[in-house]
């Protein structure tokens, strides 16, 4: 694996400057979870005294750790709200976000699903509970099961954002606690409809055009996809130069760490 070759080589192209102390902690986003442990097992190849470690608790509660002052970095498929920046700044701590890669939010159905394409106002219209069966937007007969992703979510806050235009989900949809429990719902679940991001598309699970556009990391460099994120890893002020902290959260802006944001499946922010 690409991913593994790079952390092995490491040691040949970052620094390694770290006492015995030094220790890194990350939490947040299940979404930037495999990011972040990406890039913390490439930095500890090449610098074993240092330790990372990566919890993937959510968005909000990434938040709330860095709030806390329980974690270094927090990891967001969000950008921070006003009210998290209020408690952090009441607390005396600055939240710096560093854009680390883009994604799409596509919206999943299990592969036998017939249906090619929704626009956003009929996945809208799935989600309310005004469109409940398939045969409605030229599927099967069918009952559709919407699946969503937690309201402590980064990936439900964009959804709810970008897709919902703010109104409530309907009653009857099923919550789950990450990306990847959204796609093993999808693809055990033929009448299921979901979404989760880029990174979590594989050949379980089938992504639908919206308004005529796939997801694709092409789609959501060029912002024709109508779905697509920044996402974020928050620092309590810039990382002093040459420290591991500034040296992990600029490794998405080396070449390797191009690499590993792509061959994880997002779109990196830098292009070599």
């Amino acid at each position: 694996m690409k991913i593994q070759i790079l952390a092995m080589t490491a040691a040949a192209t970052v620094a390694a400057t770290a006492g015995a102390s030094d220790k890194i902690v990350i939490d947040g986003s299940t979404t930037v979870g495999p990011i972040a442990k990406a890039f913390a097992e490439y930095y500890m190849a090449a610098n074993p005294d240092v330790n990372i470690t990566v919890s993937e608790s959510g968005s909000g509660n990434g938040a709330k750790s860095m709030v806390n002052g329980t974690c270094d970095v927090a990891i967001m498929s969000r950008p921070m709200k006003e009210t998290e920046f209020k408690a952090a700044a009441d607390k005396g701590i600055q939240p710096v976000a560093h854009v680390v890669s883009l994604d799409g939010l596509p919206i999943l159905v299990h592969p036998s699903n017939p249906v090619q394409e929704l626009t956003v106002e009929q996945v809208r219209k799935i989600y309310l509970g005004e469109i409940s069966n398939w045969k409605e937007v030229g599927g099967p007969d069918k009952a559709i099961v919407t699946i969503s992703r937690d309201t402590n979510s980064g990936t439900y806050e964009t959804f709810a954002k970008l897709v919902m235009n703010k109104e409530k989900i309907g009653g009857k949809c099923e919550y789950v606690g990450s990306n990847g429990a959204i796609r093993q719902r999808v693809q055990s679940t033929p009448a299921a409809i979901g979404y989760a991001g880029l990174g979590f598309v594989d050949k379980t699970v089938k992504a639908l055009k919206i308004n005529g556009i796939y997801p694709s990391a092409e789609t959501v460099q060029t912002g024709e996809y109508p779905v697509a994120r920044p996402l974020f890893m928050y620092t309590d002020g810039y990382p002093k130069l040459g420290t591991p902290l500034y040296q992990f959260i600029t490794i998405h802006l080396t070449e390797d760490g191009q690499e590993m944001v792509e061959e994880i499946g997002f779109v990196p922010v830098t292009a070599y």
